[in-house]
């Protein structure tokens, strides 16, 4: 089985702001309207990956608070292991 890109071996507030960049500089260049056709929906195919993981991230982040918030779990901040995306 063939290792996952790097940007998985990064923490996932690290993967969501590097998503996030991406993604903001990906709406730049659309906005600005100089894609050609193919390459518009290839930024778009693009956008909505990075939007996917973005929003998984964040998710990841709110369970932790969550699990971090729980006076029943006092040990929930080292038990902590973020869902995979495989």
């Amino acid at each position: 089985m063939a290792k996952k890109p790097a940007q998985d071996d990064a923490s996932p507030v690290a993967s969501f702001e590097q998503s996030l960049a991406e993604l903001e500089k990906l709406v730049e260049q659309m906005e600005h309207g100089d894609l050609s056709l193919e390459q518009s929906l290839s930024a778009y195919e693009n956008g909505v990956r990075l939007y996917r993981q973005c929003q998984g991230a964040l998710e990841a982040a709110e369970l932790r608070v969550r699990l971090l918030s729980d006076p029943d779990k006092p040990d929930a901040a080292t038990d902590f292991a973020p869902p995979s995306n495989d």
